[in-house]
């Protein structure tokens, strides 16, 4: 998931995303701790994505970047 695509959606929609991002996220370490079939670039990606919502979501809260709260 890119900036531009994150910073395009709504607060609820990006909520939505991130409890489905950590959801899967805490499922690929807990495969990952019991099993050796789990890619470790996958976390990496998962990771990075629930950083970037997180960042927009700070950022619409300060005001940051023009962006509006919605």
């Amino acid at each position: 998931m890119k900036i531009e695509e994150v910073r395009s959606k709504p607060n609820t929609e990006l909520e939505f995303d991130l409890g489905n991002l950590k959801k899967e996220l805490f499922e690929l370490r807990f495969r990952n701790a019991t099993d050796s079939s789990v890619s470790p670039a996958r976390i990496n990606q998962l990771r990075r994505a629930v950083a970037r919502i997180l960042t927009v979501v700070h950022e619409r809260q300060l005001g940051i970047r023009g962006q509006e709260v919605q």
